[in-house]
């Protein structure tokens, strides 16, 4: 098939290009570099031994967006990541976060409407359950009040597509993701934030690596077994296989309705200082950290009910935390031997 990948250089993009290209799909990435290198479009090649189609525009343009939709027919699926991702930088910034996110999804299914495309995956978040009243948390959950500015642009955005699927037949699978870790195995692609990360594993291997000269644990007064927030993780490469089950699903018609949301996760939740246990016995390195005030919009803790993918989609992560951390740390190492 032909599938467009937005955001195709960012983290989750690319392992998802290299898995789709393995699997002999035609690649189309449309990325506006804002968070991510052009480079990466070589790695992917490197990987894959093909290289994908790349066009460097913002997708919030509508002009360039129609424009791209009008010179590239008979694309079979969209899987949708360009976003803004940043919990705490959304809560300062919040106009730059609904207008981007927003805009840009509205542009996309406005393609999809004017050119018949009928399947699209649209990265989505746990955080839309926001803090939930029961753990683990499943499909069927309410979905809460926003806790930030950014899970209310997937709040929103899954609204839209609902809408307009309704309105105009389009199919579309709503992946609520987790919390993604890890590298490709190759350590040629990996979590490159530009600026200080917003993200836990990359601050954890950068400090590991001397970059960052300590790790700031935010809170350890949650209500949790030792204090600090606790999230479900997920390697990138088990996440990526998501995205082609999902795209499968609806273009062998085995969706049950037009729109489906699943969770996702492995379904086990780790806080923060079992994450950096995890990381230190992996890898041998010992990390500095502090323990420092609880960050704006972060939940206490959230993990996953996958019954529903492994079921529906046939998807179930299979990494373990401790191959998620090694291959964060490998990711580092490697980038560092660049520099």
């Amino acid at each position: 098939m032909k599938i467009l990948v937005t955001g195709g250089t960012g983290y989750i993009g690319s392992h998802t290009t290299v898995e789709l290209q393995q699997q002999g799909h035609e690649v189309i990435i449309v990325d506006n570099l804002s968070n991510s290198y052009q480079e990466v479009v070589d790695h992917i090649a490197t990987i894959s031994g093909i290289k994908p189609e790349f066009e460097n525009f913002d997708l919030a343009d509508a002009h360039k967006t129609s424009d791209f939709f009008q010179r590239n027919q008979n694309i079979d699926a969209i899987i949708h990541f360009a976003a803004y991702k940043a919990v705490g930088e959304s809560v300062n910034k919040p106009l730059q976060y609904y207008r981007n996110n927003l805009v840009s999804l509205m542009n996309v299914l406005d393609g999809m409407k004017q050119h018949a495309i009928p399947n699209l995956v649209f990265s989505s978040s746990c955080t839309v359950y926001g803090e939930p009243d029961s753990l683990p948390v499943s499909e069927s959950a309410p979905i809460k009040t926003a806790t930030s500015p950014y899970g209310n642009t997937k709040q929103i955005s899954e609204d839209i597509i609902r809408d307009t699927a309704k309105a105009y037949g389009i199919h579309a699978t709503l992946l609520r993701y987790f919390n993604p870790v890890g590298a490709h195995e190759s350590a040629l692609i990996g979590e490159l934030p530009i600026g200080v990360p917003n993200n836990l594993i990359p601050y954890i291997t950068q400090t590991a690596c001397g970059i960052r000269k300590q790790l700031n644990v935010f809170g350890n007064d949650y209500n949790t077994p030792d204090g600090t927030a606790i999230r479900d993780y997920l390697h990138v490469t088990d996440l990526a296989k998501a995205h082609i089950a999902a795209v499968e699903r609806m273009t062998n018609n085995k969706q049950h309705q037009n729109v489906e949301a699943f969770n996702v996760g492995t379904g086990k939740g780790y806080s923060v200082l079992e994450v950096i246990k995890a990381f230190e016995e992996s890898t041998g390195q010992k990390l500095n950290y502090r323990i420092t005030p609880r960050r704006s919009g972060d939940i206490e803790k959230v993990w996953s009910d996958t019954t529903l993918a492994n079921n529906e989609l046939g998807w179930k992560a299979e990494k373990s935390i401790n191959e998620m951390m090694l291959s964060a740390w490998k990711w580092q190492l490697a980038l560092n031997s660049k520099n």
